[in-house]
């Protein structure tokens, strides 16, 4: 099992805004965490890659990556696990990169912090960008150069130059278009099954969990309120807040379920 939550707490001050008993995400495996904005999804996000604290939260629990408590992790050990083992893509893609550096320079600091060689890291970056099907020609401009669909690219070709085995993925793709975001599910879906990567995908958008997800996990008010295979939970909700979320999504002719 590659990343497994059990009694995980979050809060600020004196209130906890998050509460989860269970979250599970298998070697290769991907999984939507599912909530409207404010259900503790982002927070949650940042807790299991180690920024929660930066942004004035405390953590309680246990968050464990293969075996290893993460929790207790101070923030050197964070920064040689972070891309190394655990990665994560935002959904502003652009504001996450800093835009003094040219993206090639990023993908060169990054690479080396984990022991490449500026060669080495150069070769890996190209080759990382080619993965996404983006031109190396891109390494030499500047973040806000890039449009959103190839932000977002340049930050999963960064976990892949990183060799991350679990990516999360901060609603990826509600800031692009329905053609950009199609090429983005389905580049993490041939992640996935070429390279074994684990994805926990953060959203509140249930039709794009669907067609991508194997198992989800629904979110409310920073509680878990149920999962489960994605095809079965959607087909057959059992909490009444899951039943509302399904009734919701968009069918062909304007209709709802």
């Amino acid at each position: 099992m590659s990343l497994i939550v059990r009694e995980l707490r979050i809060g600020f001050g004196e209130r906890t805004v998050v509460e989860i008993d269970e979250l599970q995400v298998g070697d290769g495996e991907i999984v939507g965490l599912v909530g409207e904005s404010g259900s503790g999804k982002s927070v949650t996000s940042l807790a299991l890659i180690g920024l929660a604290r930066s942004a004035g939260a405390w953590v309680e629990g246990s968050i464990q990556l293969d075996g290893r408590e993460l929790t207790s992790l101070d923030e050197a050990q964070w920064r040689q696990l972070r891309g190394d083992r655990i990665a994560m893509i935002f959904q502003s893609p652009v504001s996450s990169l800093n835009p003094v550096f040219r993206v090639g320079d990023l993908f060169v600091r990054a690479l080396r912090l984990h022991g490449a060689t500026k060669a080495e890291a150069r070769d890996r970056a190209a080759r990382a960008m080619r993965e996404v099907v983006l031109s190396p020609e891109l390494l030499r401009r500047y973040p806000h150069q890039l449009s959103g669909g190839q932000a977002q690219r340049v930050a999963i070709a960064m976990a892949v130059a990183l060799r991350a085995r679990v990516l999360l993925a901060d609603e990826p793709t509600s800031a692009l278009d329905v053609t950009v975001q199609a090429e983005i599910l389905e580049l993490i879906q041939r992640m996935r099954r070429e390279e074994g990567i684990s994805v926990l995908f953060v959203s509140h958008d249930l039709a794009v969990v669907a067609g991508l997800c194997d198992r989800v996990a629904i979110m409310q008010s920073g509680q878990i309120v149920e999962t489960g295979p994605t095809a079965a939970t959607l087909r057959a909700p059992t909490h009444p807040y899951t039943q509302g979320l399904v009734a919701a999504i968009p069918r062909l002719g304007g209709t709802h379920a």
